[in-house]
Formats: structure tokens, sequence, C-alpha cells
């Protein structure tokens, strides 16, 4: 049984939507939105590279639907925000190439229902995947991930919306550093916040608007103690971006998951339909994990499903409540899940309905993290009752 860490300070990061990674990762979700548009059935695993005015997709996609892939990739960088040719990288000028072939026959018959030797879909790929939830915030995130996401989502807003801070560019990382007591986040010791910026930037206008905004997004009780800022700690950020760095799809998934807490099994989520299990199982832990603390079964949870490809049902099921929780042991939960969640990539598929996003998108999970916005489906807790009741 895990053992609560109790006096430590914990520390997690976040990018902006301009950054390298980051603007691959939507272009590369963007693509797959357009390909489940028109055939929900679509084969994705697509994979982004930027550079200096330069865009390259590649990958394997089957789909019925018609896409313009360049048209595409296009608009993600416009609207990120980088349409100034000046800065090395800009929506408009940059080159665009296009790579891309059909998915392997050997993996479609095994992810196909009917067609591989078990005849019910298979996973579509082997591997373990990880879901977490804690009850630390009312999203039932860790804190310092949450809060780091957060600053950055209203640097951008400011970035998009206000005039008087038109000196700010797309690029963007933020950390947080939360001390913790009994396993509780009690106070913020460390901001950090670098900006791309233009050359006029005025330091000190970064530093206030960086402050203000973690008055706004953190919890008060949070900010009682002396907090030490880092913003711009080099002194200059201009040159930024995919100009400034090279992004590739799938690079930053600690900060898509849980900022470094708990486990990750090492697959990425962008740019792969929900056949891959990378992606679509480990939402289900999440959502798994986060009815589970929610229905007050665990102050903290995390699930562990593993698949073989082509084989329909997990391998194994492992649970860890940290030593929270209320059952007589972590095992009983696994007993429990098994009753009230399907987690065959059929069942996740129509439990999750990954196939037909509405009121949300896959390029919108590609940014600000994949888990703790209620806009997805992974993140109801409508399982809450059904698991109290599996438990009598």
């Amino acid at each position: 049984m895990s053992k609560i860490n109790v006096d430590h300070v914990f520390t997690s990061e976040s990018v902006s939507e301009g950054h390298p990674d980051k603007v691959c990762d939507q272009i590369s979700d963007a693509i797959l939105d357009a390909c489940l548009k028109d055939d929900p059935n679509s084969r994705v695993a697509c994979e982004t590279l930027t550079t200096t005015d330069l865009i390259v997709i590649s990958g394997e996609i089957t789909t019925n639907s018609s896409v313009n892939w360049e048209k595409i990739a296009r608009e993600v960088v416009t609207k990120i925000g980088y349409t100034d040719e000046h800065i090395g990288f800009a929506a408009e000028n940059c080159k665009v190439m296009v790579c891309i072939h059909k998915q392997s026959a050997d993996i479609s018959q095994g992810v196909t229902e009917g067609a591989g030797l078990h005849k019910e879909q298979g996973a579509g790929d082997q591997g373990m995947m990880f879901g977490y939830a804690s009850n630390e915030t009312e999203e039932l995130m860790p804190a310092p991930v949450l809060y780091s996401h957060k600053i950055l989502q209203e640097l951008a807003d400011v970035r998009k919306n206000d005039a008087k801070y038109s000196f700010l560019r797309p690029d963007s990382k933020s950390q947080v550093s939360i001390r913790y007591q009994e396993g509780k986040p009690v106070a913020v010791e460390t901001v950090v916040v670098s900006h791309q910026h233009t050359e006029e930037m005025v330091l000190a206008d970064l530093e206030n608007l960086v402050k203000d905004i973690v008055k706004k997004v953190i919890p008060a009780e949070l900010l009682k103690g002396e907090i030490a800022y880092h913003i711009n700690p080099t002194g200059k950020f201009v040159v930024g971006g995919p100009h400034g760095d090279t992004g590739l799809t799938g690079r930053k998934i600690i900060v898509d998951t849980y900022g470094g807490v708990g486990s990750h099994g090492g697959g990425a989520f962008s740019g792969k339909d929900p056949s891959k299990v990378d992606r679509s199982a480990a939402y289900m832990s999440r959502y798994v994990a986060k009815n589970i603390v929610a229905a007050g079964l665990a102050g903290k949870c995390e699930v562990q499903v593993a698949y073989a490809i082509g084989v329909p049902e997990p391998l194994s099921i492992n649970v860890d409540t940290y030593g929270t929780g209320k059952l007589e042991s972590d095992a009983d939960l696994e007993t429990v899940i098994r009753k009230v969640f399907d987690l065959s990539p059929h069942g996740i598929v129509t439990t999750l309905d990954l196939k037909n996003p509405k009121g949300w998108s896959y390029q919108d999970s590609a940014a600000y993290g994949h888990f703790g916005r209620n806009i997805f489906p992974w993140e109801q807790t409508n399982k809450v009752e059904a698991l109290l009741a599996a438990i009598k």
C-alpha cells in the first residue's frame, strides 16, 4: 500500500497553446476532428513537426472524409496567434509538407469488429494506461498542474482580447510549486512564468500581470505566505515558438496528464483516433478514478489498465488509493470497477461517445491539459450512484 508523504513540496508545469510542441498537438488533433466529422470510423495516427517557417504533417490515416490537410494546419496556427511573418513562423507564409499514408492492414484487422482473431473490436496496441484523481481541488485534479494550466489560459485570454497586453506573443510556460501537509495543498511557494514578448515589452508590466492572474485563479487560502516569483528569469524571451524550438506531436505527456503526480504509461494522446487505447483507455481510466473519488470511496485514486493489441478485454486492472480507500482493500475496488465500467475498447468508445464529439473537440484537449475541464465526457461524475450501489 502506498503511503501519503506528510509534508513536502510538489512542482508541476504547463505550456501554452503557442508552445511549439502544443502547436503540433493541436494540428494533429484538428486533423483528427476533421476526419471524424464525416467518417466516425476514421483511423488516424497523425504526427506533426514544426520548425522555422515549416509544418510537416505525417502519419497513417484511413478516412472517407475529404480533408484539406494544409488548410487545417494554417487555420490552427492562425487561431493560436502566429500571424507575424517577422518572428520566423506565420500561418500565411510558412511551408506545409504532407506525408500521409493509410493505416497498416495488419493493425486494422485487430481493431475492426469481426475482422480479427477475437471477432470483437480489439485494442489498437499493447500497453498500460493510467488515470488519476484527487479530492484536493474541485476539479479532482492535482493542484500544481491545474493552476499551472489556469495561469496560462488567463495569459492567452488577455493576449488575444486586451490591447493593453499586445506585447505578449503566443509561446509561454508556467510552473507552480505547492507545499503539502498531510496530503493536502496548504501554500503556493513558487510561481515561474516565461512568456514570449515583443522587443518593447517592459518586464514590470508582465510581472504585475502574472501576479494579478495568480490571485485570480489560485484560491486565496493557498496564497497566504510569501511567494517567490520568477518571471522571464533569463530577462528576455523574444525568439520563441517553432522558430525558437522545433515542435513535435506527443512530447508533453506529463503536461497533458497530471503534472508528474501518479504514473504514466508513456503513450501520447494527440493525433490518435479512439481505437488507440493509448488515448481512449487513459481517458476511461481518468473517468473511473474521478468517479471513485467523487463517490467518496477514496481521497486519491490511481487506476491502471493494460491491453494487448487485438484483444478486446483488458489484461489487468490495478487500483491504488494511496491509503485513502474506504473499502477493506483496493482489490475490492477492482471488483466494483468491473461491475460498473466496460473497459473493452468498444465499451470505452461507446460509454464516452469518442467517435462523435458533441460540445467539445479533440483539438480542445490538445492545450491546457486533457483532464480537469468538464467539457469532456471523461470528466463527468455520472457513475457515482452506480459505484455506491455496486458495493452494497
